[in-house]
């Protein structure tokens, strides 16, 4: 009986090490990080002048459909003017939705296009900090139930990103 217990205490003594070793985890708020960054917030506000002649030539197009509404309203028109201003709500009714559509699809590129950039380069960043932080594993603060505020690390995350990846202003 002896003999077995001491051959169980002997296989399982590599378990016993290993359990007792801690772990370092920390936890990141990538999507924060990458949103509070210089780089991004330089990119959103180039992307914002970028798309801004755009936004105002589509909101010049929706006043202009608001005015001829109004005037098809008011019922002061012959019936063939009416019927002319009708065609040329209709058109102008097409030639907005095409560009808000082309506007939106552009925009929506090149926001995955940014992000994606981004999304890489943090994570080129957070696998430095584990490297030089010591940590076994960092989760991002989706996949997290709970964590202790002394193991987020996001505001680390975001010096080191914007340290690896300066903006010139």
């Amino acid at each position: 009986m002896a003999i077995r217990a001491g051959l169980l205490c002997l296989a399982l003594a590599p378990f016993a090490t290993f359990a007792s070793a801690q772990l370092k985890v920390a936890v990141v708020n990538v999507q924060q990080a990458m949103v509070d960054s210089d780089e991004l917030k330089k990119v959103s506000a180039d992307m914002e002048a970028k798309y801004k002649p755009r936004q105002e030539q589509l909101q010049k197009l929706q006043n202009d459909l608001q005015s001829i509404q109004q005037q098809l309203q008011s019922n002061k028109l012959t019936q063939q003017a009416a019927a002319d201003l009708q065609l040329e709500g209709q058109r102008k009714q097409r030639e907005a939705q095409r560009m808000q559509d082309d506007l939106q699809q552009d925009f929506d590129r090149d926001r995955q296009d940014v992000l994606g950039k981004a999304s890489q380069k943090m994570q080129v960043v957070i696998k430095k900090l584990a490297e030089e932080g010591g940590y076994d594993i960092i989760i991002d603060v989706s996949q997290a139930l709970y964590f202790k505020p002394a193991m987020d690390i996001t505001a680390q995350a975001l010096a080191a990103y914007n340290k690896a990846y300066p903006v010139s202003k």
